[in-house]
């Protein structure tokens, strides 16, 4: 930080305002893991470039739903036509149990999250950090293009 002078309070007010101006809102915000990932492109650009990428995702992601959807829907529909006629039949009872026990085994595994999960989720952590301006204009994008 800069040094104060005896009689020279201009300089002092003078070094302060540029020591802030190097320190970017994002450092005070996540600290200052968010370095030169961050910085290698303007907001402008970060905002565009993730603008861009998220409504395409967002864009595909809605119509693959939609398709997938569709097709699960149309298999259940196909499924019950098919028992309702005679061509196949369900043992219902079998079901049931099966899902019972799928059931019983998801809530066991769901105390503590693996290994592998909890390093995925601290690496994206990261990389949000690090990209915030980048992963928001993505987050924006990704909803218009959901939306369109």
């Amino acid at each position: 930080m800069a040094e104060k002078k005896k009689n020279d309070g201009e300089d002092f007010v003078m070094d302060l305002a540029e020591h802030v101006t190097k320190q970017r809102w994002w450092n005070k915000v996540f600290g200052n893991n968010s370095g030169p990932a961050a910085e290698k492109y303007s907001v402008a650009t970060q905002l565009a470039i993730g603008g861009v990428t998220g409504w395409c995702a967002g864009y595909l992601f809605q119509k693959v739903g939609k398709l997938a959807a569709s097709a699960v829907g149309g298999g259940f529909f196909l499924l019950q036509i098919a028992n309702h006629t005679g061509y196949i039949k369900v043992d219902w009872k079998r079901v049931e149990r099966d899902v019972n026990k799928a059931k019983k085994q998801l809530k066991l595994n769901t105390e503590k999250p693996p290994k592998e999960v909890r390093t995925k989720v601290d690496e994206v952590q990261t990389f949000v950090k690090k990209n915030i301006v980048l992963t928001g204009g993505f987050a924006g994008g990704f909803l218009l293009g959901l939306a369109s």
